[in-house]
């Protein structure tokens, strides 16, 4: 075998300054007409950004714009002004509208952000795979009659817009500029300064970026740039703390800056349950594996509330990998409508540890609490609609021991939202 070659050479790039952009909603594709929502997949598109846009009608009452469903991150504009962020990850899809004359724009600029390829849903459509409503006092309005703009992911798209020289903005827009190397080789793009989109170097697609992390920079092998002058393009559908990168020699990897609404608790918000009396109370037991709890009857709920008192290894942590819930035939019922409604802690610091990881049909995330904060722990869900419960199936940490695996417990359920 021969020898193993030398390593490509990592070098630095100075601080890159971006003074053209291009505003989003300034350099629109070609719409396409739609009486009904469709999901992205119904216009050709399999993933990237894409704009949803229509006229209101007078919201002279108090209003909320419900979306059924944004898949998977959305932001809503009125009339070019940024109202709302939904994140499917939290199950957000509803905001207040202000009072508003006749012929208001609205404009849900909504992106993909990968597919759940296994389980019950593999079907997974992105965009607004449903619809668009409007609902007061009075009832439900469905808009209608959309403009519709799919948003390509290619280098010639991005590169043919209107740049202008300007500063950074605090809306979706395009950013280039040029830089120049008197040598090549890899580097790493420190991407802190922006928050959440997607870069080309060359014409070629160095990957998207997301504010939060944990990774913070961007791979860029040297054998993509050229000596001499080079082009750099960012889509930032945020807007960028300021419009500057630079290239490292090392990545970040490990860097969390986890955003205050993905916590699954309302600050100074703490659970009631005195005068609650609970239709279960048991122990797990030890190790690993599934194990199916029966309550041997039926009770209709909507709320599922369990309290962990204490753990098997008599430590402060609960971790829980996944639940079912059990329905009348004993069959774990749907969790497509599940929401958290509250945990007492969540470890989001040293990873990605909150109370949704409980349903995401993935056995290698799991939620846990933070190290310190003692039993009894709470964790709250919404099953979106009233069934029957007979039960509910539990997987602890699949790891070896089963650390945080909790010991005795107690279930309540009911049909109206618990205390606070």
């Amino acid at each position: 075998m021969p020898e193993v070659p030398a390593p490509y050479p990592v070098i630095e790039i100075p601080e890159i300054t971006f003074t053209q952009l291009a505003p989003l909603f300034d350099n629109l594709p070609e719409a396409i007409l739609s009486e009904d929502i469709k999901p992205m997949e119904q216009f050709d598109q399999g993933w990237g950004t894409i704009l949803y846009r229509t006229t209101l009608p007078v919201i002279d009452k108090p209003t909320t714009l419900v979306i059924t469903k944004p898949h998977d991150w959305a932001q809503v504009f009125l009339d070019g002004r940024h109202i709302a962020i939904m994140d499917r990850r939290k199950g957000e899809n509803k905001v207040e509208f202000p009072m508003l004359p006749a012929g208001a724009q609205l404009d849900i600029l909504v992106e993909a952000m990968g597919r759940v390829n296994f389980g019950k849903a593999i079907h997974d459509r992105k965009g607004i795979t449903e619809k668009v409503e409007l609902h007061t006092t009075a009832g439900t309005t469905e808009l209608k009659n959309w403009q519709v703009y799919s948003f390509p992911v290619d280098s010639r798209f991005v590169k043919d817009k209107n740049y202008l020289s300007g500063e950074k903005q605090e809306a979706p827009a395009y950013y280039k500029a040029t830089f120049r190397l008197k040598e090549t080789g890899d580097v790493f793009l420190d991407m802190q300064n922006w928050g959440k989109g997607m870069v080309w170097v060359n014409g070629i697609s160095i990957g998207r970026f997301w504010e939060i992390g944990p990774q913070q920079t961007l791979f860029m092998p040297g054998c993509w740039l050229k000596k001499g002058e080079n082009e750099i393009i960012i889509l930032d559908l945020k807007g960028p703390e300021q419009a500057t990168v630079a290239g490292i020699k090392t990545p970040i990897l490990d860097m969390l800056r986890q955003q205050k609404f993905s916590k699954n608790r309302k600050e100074g918000e703490t659970l009631n349950l005195a005068g609650e009396k609970s239709v279960f109370n048991g122990k797990f037991s030890a190790g690993n594996g599934w194990q199916d709890i029966k309550f041997g009857k039926s009770i209709q709920s909507r709320y599922f509330c369990m309290e962990g008192l204490n753990a098997q290894d008599r430590g402060d942590i609960a971790a829980i990998t996944e639940m079912y819930i059990l329905g009348a035939d004993g069959q774990p019922l749907s969790r497509e409508s599940w929401k958290i409604v509250y945990a007492d802690s969540e470890e989001a610091d040293r990873g990605n540890h909150t109370a949704d990881k409980v349903f995401d049909l993935q056995e290698s995330t799991y939620w846990r609490t933070v190290e310190g904060v003692g039993y009894p722990h709470y964790l709250v869900i919404d099953l979106g609609q009233e069934v029957e419960v007979t039960g509910f199936r539990y997987l602890p940490r699949a790891e070896e021991g089963a650390p945080g695996s909790i010991g005795n417990y107690k279930v309540y359920l009911r049909t109206e939202p618990f205390t606070y």
